[in-house]
Order: C-alpha cells, then structure tokens, then sequence
C-alpha cells in the first residue's frame, strides 16, 4: 500500500469509534431524560443531514485544500459537538454537529485513496478501509455501551475523576470527557498523513456554480452503467444498515432481554464478520469481478429476519456474525467500484460528495420511516421482516437490471 496509507486507516478508525460511541452515549442521555423511544432514531437522522444538506460543497471543499487538513477541521468539529453535548447542549442537536464534522470528513477520507492508489488496489485499500470504518462503526458501539454501563460508571477511576467536574454536567461526563481524547487523538494523527500531491483547478463558489456542478456530477454517474448500478446498491445498502444497527439493540433488549451495555456488546460479532468478509473480497474479488457480488445481497436480505426465530445470545452472536461476513463480502467490491467509477468520470472529492449525499440521502430517509414505524409501536419482528424483504427484492431487481445492460453490452471497466 501507499505510504502513509495505514496513518491514514488509523486516524479515521479513532475518528469513527468515538462517533459511534458518542451515538450510544447520547441514546443514554436521551434515556436519563425520560425522552419517548422515538427520539433515538432521530439522533441518526441529525447525524446524517448534513450529508444531504451539504452534499454540493464538502467535494468541492475536499479538493480545494490538502485532504489530510480537511479532515484534521472536520475532527475539531466533533470535538465542539462533544463538548457542546457535555455541557448541556439538547444530544439530538449536539450530534447533529457531530455529523457537520463526519461530513465534511467523508469526502476527504475516501478521495485521498483514490489519490493514493492505483486502480489495480482500490479493492484491496477499500477492504482495509471497510473493515476499519465497519469495525469502528461496532467496536464503537461496543465502546459506548462500556461508557454508559455500570462497570465503568460505577468504577472508582470514574467517580474520582467526576468528582472534580461541575455537577450540572450530568452522570455521563467524563464518559463524554473520555471521547474528546479521543477525537483529539485522531487530529493529532492527521498531522501525520502525508499530501497525496493532487491538485484540481480552481472552480467558481457560488450557489448557482456549485449546485449547477453537482447536478452535472449527480447525472454523470446515474447515467453511467456501472456506476449506477454501485451507487444504486450502496445507497441501499447503508439506507438499511443503519436501521439495522438500532434494530439489533432494540431487539436485544426485548427478545434477549438484554441491558443497553450488553445489547451493544453483541455487535462486536458483527464487526467480526465484517473483517472475515472484506477480506475475503480483497483476497479473490478482482475490480472487474465486483458485479458478480451481486447475489450475495440477495442472501444478505434473506438472513434478517432469522433473528425472529432466536431466543438465546448463543445463537444472536452467530447470526450477528453471519450478517457481518456477508455484507462485507458484498458492500466492499461494490464501493470500490463505485469509487473508480467516480474517479473516472469525475474527481475524487466530487465523486465522493456524490455518493455520501445519495446513501445519506437513503439513511435519512430510511430512519424517518423507522422512527415514524416506532411510533407507530410496530413490533420489533415485523420491522426484522420488512428490512430484509427490502434488501431481498431491491438487490433481486439490481441483479436483473445488470444482467439485461450486460446482455446489452452496455459495460466498460475502463
């Protein structure tokens, strides 16, 4: 891999651990302030806005500037949200800051690996980076779950440093404390990531300019049949995948009878699966192999609602587990495609802007239907059921669509 390549896996798994811990440390806070079970989701649904609402600019802002300061900005952000949080900012506002931060993150992340390597790697560097991201994404959940459990918050360690901080701050203090350093820690790592030396011409930044560009960018890839059928799939993809990170805690609770801590404990069998998964992909799927991945989402779909049937946390590792390995095995060679497409057609910080809008755009929209399900009191099974249907039938329509372009002739790597 490129130099400098693992500074820059390190510094975004610090980063994306303590988002996702934050995640669970604000879903306590919402807890302790008696907040209805239909908030929760709405932490997400903040998280991502800024994805969507920002989606023109933060390309546009990741190649105008060296890549490794961008994402050194972006982390300071999120060290204001979690500060914002800890002294008494609303936790569903306070994390949609957070995600000001990851938005502005994301583009400059994913297009300093396209500029760092070549097309032959992206596969490769995609399965390091999925695996880094994905198991950051769950061992920060697990993180979280540790930081508003009862070992840790009734640890003497932790009461010894609370009690020298304002009591207004609340129980959760110097777990918010604890994730500052950690934020801080994944800045001071972006000092070691080295400039790719990709420069792009200067472009107008206007409104008008910046959004005119963007719908360009948005048709370029749309029209583009390899790239729609990636961005198609990923969009899906993480539109339910974070459903299902809250699906899984919440059915935890209720089916296993599990705590918060524990429920989050169980996704560190996921992050497992993931690893086995994306390396498997990064071992025998090659870049113009990645359609043939196609299938697996149809499986993928199909494993969801077998969590109806299970009734001890054995078995829930296992499945946790299963659904891991197969959505890494399929998301990775699908993103890597999606990015070499991107960076064919477009640039790297453009195209990624492009793709973090689309699948945010999914997540936003799949957790406003979630948190309206909730509401609703739809049961945890119907919801497990309707999930995996939607993946089962969107990525079985997916695999038609490509075979007819394909049959067409419609498909060029290149």
């Amino acid at each position: 891999m490129a130099p400098g390549f693992f500074v820059l896996l390190a510094a975004q798994f610090v980063s994306a651990l303590a988002d996702n811990a934050l995640l669970v440390v604000a879903m306590a806070a919402l807890i302790e302030q008696h907040q209805q079970a239909f908030w929760i989701p709405l932490l997400k649904l903040m998280f991502t806005l800024s994805y969507v609402v920002l989606g023109p600019w933060v390309g546009a802002w990741a190649d105008h500037w060296p890549k490794h300061r961008v994402m050194m900005v972006a982390n300071g952000i999120k060290c204001l949200a979690c500060f914002s949080m800890l002294v008494g900012l609303n936790p569903v506002a306070a994390f949609g800051l957070a995600g000001l931060g990851a938005a502005i993150y994301a583009p400059a992340k994913y297009g300093l690996i396209t500029e760092m390597e070549p097309a032959h790697r992206l596969v490769k560097a995609n399965g390091w980076i999925e695996v880094s991201t994905v198991c950051a994404a769950l061992f920060g959940v697990v993180l979280g779950g540790f930081l508003v459990g009862k070992l840790w918050l009734g640890s003497a360690l932790c009461q010894w440093l609370g009690s020298g901080l304002p009591a207004a701050w609340g129980s959760l203090a110097v777990s918010l404390m604890a994730l500052l350093l950690f934020y801080g820690c994944a800045a001071f790592m972006n000092c070691f990531i080295p400039d790719s030396g990709v420069r792009y011409p200067p472009s107008p930044w206007g409104v008008r300019a910046v959004w005119g560009r963007f719908v360009q960018d948005q048709a370029a890839l749309w029209r583009d049949p390899l790239g729609s059928i990636s961005l198609t799939v990923t969009t899906l993809f993480w539109g339910v995948g974070a459903c299902l990170q809250l699906l899984v805690l919440a059915w935890a609770q209720q089916a296993l009878h599990l705590s918060l801590e524990h429920a989050a404990y169980l996704q560190a069998a996921t992050a497992v699966g993931v690893v086995a998964g994306a390396a498997l992909a990064a071992r025998f799927v090659r870049l113009e192999q990645a359609p043939n991945v196609l299938a697996v989402g149809i499986l993928l779909g199909m494993l969801m609602p077998l969590m109806v049937g299970i009734e001890s946390w054995q078995a829930a590792v296992v499945l946790t587990a299963l659904l891991g390995m197969v959505g890494g095995f399929f998301v990775v060679p699908m993103n890597a495609l999606l990015q070499h497409r991107g960076v064919t057609l477009l640039s790297a910080g453009r195209s990624i802007s492009v793709q973090n809008t689309n699948e945010n755009a999914s997540i936003l929209t799949m957790m406003g239907a979630y948190s309206a399900l909730l509401y609703a009191q739809v049961p945890v099974d119907q919801l497990a059921w309707g999930l995996g249907l939607l993946v089962a039938i969107g990525m079985a329509l997916v695999q038609w669509r490509y075979w007819l372009m394909r049959s067409a002739g419609r498909f060029q790597l290149g």
